[in-house]
């Protein structure tokens, strides 16, 4: 199999009614009767595989000697489940370990050395599968955000946590009674209106998903409104004292420390609280939240570091 082979693959579990949508990424000389450590790429919140996780550390990572999973999360991209763009964390949760269920079939997969890495909120999700799931040998989170503070930070901008939830239950009895699902955009309708905000990662989100820099068809950034109770409810770092033990590196940018979604504070926080004896923070200077998703001087750097943890301890 040649350089940068990739194989488009849909699988579905015995706890499922839709499909995943994955893409494995081989590495050079790939032989199926051979046996590969693998890792797990998951892309960030409202974004979709061929993004970040799938088009940048998913390929480095085949090239370095992993087979590389990087997959759509259930309700979104090209995988399936109703409603669409549907953001609930138990699902993203249990996603991980239907891949790595994918995965331990695959004959040239070696089960005891599997990694997961996420991105932006594939880092967050990434850190909470994680606690749960141990065939997970080690965990990277690049520019990692819990999506539960941050939906809950982000609500407080506009009324607070309560006001989201009444406004979420009264769109949810309307669609009971048949009213058509409202779905949100996360992002302002132009490169001016995110200027206009002043946050770094706002500005530069609109440069990735709405430019030839990072656009790709299913990276919608969208959300369906009526089920979002489930993401305000609920805390990606609960419990990683007790449970997250395995070998850690977290990633952050050091230009990240104001920016809304949080992933320089939460990247802080976990690696304090995480109970893993073998945890690193790297924190890249000069490089922010998106830098980390596909610059040279961020995501290149980030694998810089990413690429020997996982040789180390898979």
């Amino acid at each position: 199999m040649s350089t940068g082979a990739i194989e488009h693959v849909t699988f579905r579990n015995a706890d499922m009614y839709w499909d995943i949508a994955a893409d494995l990424h081989f590495p050079p000389g790939f032989d199926a009767s051979g046996s590969y450590p693998a890792v797990v790429a998951a892309h960030p919140i409202g974004s979709c595989k061929e993004q970040t996780a799938g088009n940048i550390y998913a390929p480095a990572l085949a090239e370095a000697g992993y087979v590389v999973i990087a997959f759509d999360a259930s309700f979104q991209g090209a995988s399936g489940g109703e409603p669409r763009f549907l953001e609930d964390p138990a699902q993203r949760v249990q996603d991980f370990s239907r891949v790595v269920d994918h995965l331990v079939t695959l004959p040239y997969i070696d089960a005891d050395r599997i990694g997961v890495l996420g991105v932006c909120g594939g880092g967050g999700y990434a850190l909470a599968a994680a606690k749960t799931e141990k065939r997970f040998k080690a965990v990277v989170s690049v520019t990692g955000a819990n999506f539960g503070n941050l939906q809950r930070q982000m609500a407080g901008q506009s009324g607070g946590p309560i006001e989201a939830l009444n406004a979420i239950a009264q769109q949810r009895t309307a669609e009971a009674r048949g009213a058509a699902s409202a779905v949100n955009g996360f992002l302002p309708e132009t490169a001016e209106a995110a200027q206009q905000t002043g946050d770094i990662d706002i500005i530069e989100a609109f440069d990735y998903y709405r430019t030839d820099r990072g656009r790709a068809e299913n990276g919608h950034v969208r959300f369906e409104v009526a089920h979002g109770t489930a993401a305000l409810g609920w805390d990606a770092f609960h419990l990683v004292e007790e449970l997250l033990d395995q070998p850690l590196l977290i990633v952050i940018g050091d230009r990240d420390k104001q920016g809304a979604f949080g992933a320089h504070r939460d990247g802080h926080e976990v690696h304090g609280r995480a109970a893993s004896i073998d945890k690193q923070l790297l924190e890249v200077e000069g490089a922010s939240h998106y830098d980390l998703y596909d610059r040279p001087h961020g995501a290149g750097e980030a694998l810089k570091s990413v690429v020997p943890f996982f040789d180390k301890r898979l």
